[in-house]
């Protein structure tokens, strides 16, 4: 077992208030429309968000999929990030289960794409080529460093999507801490979009789900995604009530993840053979330069003293800050790896 896990906020524990609510949740068939704790969140999501409607899906890929399916066509296409999470990490669900192909543009060390790239990769109406359907950005950006994108540029994308008749989609996993790191309302970061996922179970804590947001007729397409993907859920309020606590209890504190991944970075450069990468929210990257360790036996030997983190190709390893991980077990460590790093 290990005692301080930074291998993801997917690891996250919900909070005693959590376990109190979906233990007392009210509970009904959400297939039916009939769970009014389902209700409540999807609601509570929307408001926050400055959109009409919402929708409780299982996970993060799940809302993403959901999205594309019901912006989408067989044979559409959507410009993304080379690096995006949806392109590397959820099997190209869109194009195997929707017919939707991806779109790649590169992605900037910062998370954005170019403006010029992305109408670079707008298709004109030609009877040879897909049809461009949607533009999608990701928020915070995972493989970027946990960097987050500005309310300008999301704006000026909206522009662009919209001025060519495109829709603008924002995989929004972790969207909040986006708000938080720079003192935003999420509203913001999401007035251009036409649909919005956010994550309930990474740094919000709840156990398990996300929500996808957008307007009313948008919303009543995803609900037919949704069904078709198996996702219709029956008394799902006890999920539900959990998200309704991450919403109004967990927003803020954010922030201290973010102040303890600044933390980790800042010991770590202190370290030999470690160079960690800019850090903007909870998620800090750094490579392994030390003449003993790969990013894969660093990691085999932090896990033996209890600590995990996530090993990416050689050089490259991953920890993320979530509730749960305290001041002292950033301390903790880096004594660790000092003490590896150092023999």
């Amino acid at each position: 077992m290990l005692r301080i896990d930074l291998r993801s906020d997917t690891v996250t524990q919900p909070t005693p208030e959590m376990r109190e609510a979906m233990a007392r949740a009210r509970v009904g068939d959400d297939v039916f429309g009939e769970d009014p704790t389902v209700n409540e969140l999807e609601a509570l999501a929307a408001s926050m968000l400055g959109k009409e409607a919402g929708l409780l899906v299982t996970s993060g890929t799940q809302g993403n999929l959901v999205s594309l399916m019901a912006h989408c066509n067989r044979g559409d296409e959507v410009i993304m990030g080379h690096d995006s999470h949806t392109y590397n990490y959820e099997q190209l669900g869109a194009a195997v289960l929707g017919g939707i192909g991806p779109r790649v543009v590169p992605n900037q060390p910062d998370g954005t794409m170019r403006l010029a790239d992305i109408e670079a990769a707008i298709m004109p109406d030609n009877v040879h080529f897909g049809i461009s359907r949607v533009v999608s950005l990701e928020n915070t950006h995972n493989r970027c460093g946990g960097a987050y994108l500005t309310p300008e540029y999301t704006d000026a994308v909206a522009d662009l999507a919209h001025a060519h008749g495109l829709k603008l989609h924002i995989d929004g996993a972790r969207i909040f801490n986006a708000a938080v790191a720079q003192g935003v309302d999420v509203k913001a970061l999401t007035r251009g979009a036409d649909s919005v996922t956010f994550c309930l179970s990474k740094g919000l804590s709840a156990p398990v789900g996300s929500v996808v947001v957008g307007s009313a007729s948008f919303i009543k397409r995803a609900r037919r995604v949704r069904k078709v993907l198996g996702g219709g859920m029956r008394q799902a309020g006890v999920i539900a009530a959990a998200g309704i606590v991450a919403l109004t209890q967990m927003v803020d504190r954010l922030a201290e993840d973010h102040a303890h991944a600044r933390r980790l970075a800042q010991g770590l450069a202190a370290l030999p053979g470690i160079e960690p990468e800019p850090v903007h929210t909870n998620i800090v990257y750094f490579r392994v330069r030390h003449p003993f360790y790969t990013a894969q036996t660093l990691q085999e030997a932090l896990q033996k003293q209890g600590v995990g983190v996530l090993a990416l190709g050689a050089d490259r390893i991953r920890a993320v800050t979530h509730y749960g991980i305290t001041a002292a077990d950033i301390e903790d460590t880096l004594a660790i790896l000092q003490g590896l790093l150092c023999k």
